[in-house]
């Protein structure tokens, strides 16, 4: 007999998307591109601190407001060369199911493009973020 252990997964999912997460902050990614920060102007400064983005950022500003992009996409427009950068969100979905006169609860984790950036010539030409969907 098949019996899921769906508590101890989700805890142990948890603890590792926690543990990361406070690895690479701001303050740390900052530290990372200390020359970088340090040349930008200081409305963007400020908006890095608040973990901010806006059109005319570099892609430094970018990375330290918002951290690494899950993909990095090379595309082409009237513009000229163009860069996206994608970021990811997630949720773990539970699902319950009888089985074998018990109720059983199995975790699987969704994630979802939850904000794209596009860049011409290095720095932020438009972004937008988009809505967790639903299942």
């Amino acid at each position: 007999m098949r019996y899921f252990w769906p508590v101890p997964a989700f805890v142990i999912a948890i603890i590792v998307l926690t543990s990361c997460a406070s690895t690479n902050t701001i303050q740390t990614r900052k530290q990372e591109r200390a020359a970088a920060y340090a040349s930008l102007p200081a409305d963007m400064k400020a908006m890095v601190d608040q973990g901010q983005i806006k059109v005319g950022m570099p892609m430094d500003g970018v990375y330290m407001a918002w951290g690494a992009p899950a993909q990095v996409l090379q595309s082409e427009n009237p513009a000229g060369a163009a860069t996206t950068w994608l970021y990811n969100g997630g949720w773990i979905e539970e699902t319950r199911f009888w089985a074998r006169r018990h109720l059983e609860t199995y975790y699987q984790p969704r994630t979802y493009v939850r904000a794209e950036v596009i860049f011409v010539n290095g720095v932020v030409q438009e972004w937008r973020t988009l809505p967790q969907p639903e299942y």
